[in-house]
């Protein structure tokens, strides 16, 4: 399969470029929209939800970080021209994939898109792994209630009492006391899946319980379940179910 990319770059030169010289086709990806300030990069990753975002950190209208923070992502490399550890930092929070200087090296981003293309390939797996221990009749996503173990199950607790809200791995390390990159081992470690899998999952299982009830709405259940847009919870429905939440309804009235 091949997956999304956006590109939000206000310089012109690099951004004719890195569309016209980066081997699209070859990695297995798309290239989808481009965009050159940090407020019409968010209105087209809103819009596109793609599963890739490249970006430059000094933007036009909001800095990459600020647009990456109010968007759907899961997946950004950031290009930059400096070195600044607050943004490194700050995009370390974020969960971007990598940070990249510019000039770059020839080669560089081609070699960092193929790592990242290889951990959306494996994530993928994991959603195959998840909707083969389902039926028909349910959709429900199998998780650890309790891993037996202090850190994760302080993160699991986390998840259970803050879904609804904007949270990630920085919060939930925040409250168990330990670096994001501890919470990150000790969790996948003890789960077998990773923090943020364990969050779309538990959001989703209970978006599943919301559209049993005829009276909510798609964006409803996608806002109380916290997912950021109805599209990019209709996304993770159907990567991690198969299904589209429209077809999980459908299915729902003709058994009732």
């Amino acid at each position: 399969m091949k997956y999304t990319v956006v590109i939000v770059e206000d310089e012109k030169y690099t951004l004719e470029a890195l569309v016209r010289t980066t081997p699209w086709e070859q990695l297995d990806l798309e290239l989808i929209g481009t965009a050159e300030d940090g407020m019409s990069g968010e209105e087209l990753i809103k819009d596109m939800e793609p599963d890739i975002v490249i970006t430059d950190i000094r933007l036009p209208g909001q800095d990459g970080l600020d647009m990456l923070s109010h968007s759907p992502v899961n997946h950004a490399i950031i290009l930059s021209g400096y070195i600044d550890y607050a943004y490194m930092k700050k995009a370390i929070r974020l969960g971007v994939f990598d940070y990249l200087q510019k000039p770059m090296e020839e080669g560089q981003l081609e070699s960092t898109l193929t790592e990242l293309v290889k951990k959306l390939t494996e994530e993928e797996s994991e959603f195959a792994r998840f909707r083969k221990v389902q039926d028909a009749s349910n959709l429900f996503i199998a998780l650890p209630s309790a891993a037996g173990k202090h850190v994760p199950d302080a993160a699991i607790r986390f998840i259970e009492e803050n879904y609804q809200s904007p949270i990630g791995l920085p919060e939930a390390a925040r409250f168990a006391g330990v670096t994001e990159s501890h919470l990150s081992r000790t969790f996948k470690e003890a789960t077998d899946i990773n923090f943020l899998q364990y969050l779309n999952a538990f959001r989703l299982n209970n978006a599943i319980r919301l559209m049993r009830n005829p009276g909510k709405n798609i964006g409803e259940i996608a806002s109380e379940s916290g997912f950021p847009t109805p599209g990019y919870f209709a996304k993770l429905f159907k990567k991690y179910t198969g299904k589209t939440p429209s077809q999980f309804r459908d299915e729902q009235s003709q058994i009732s």
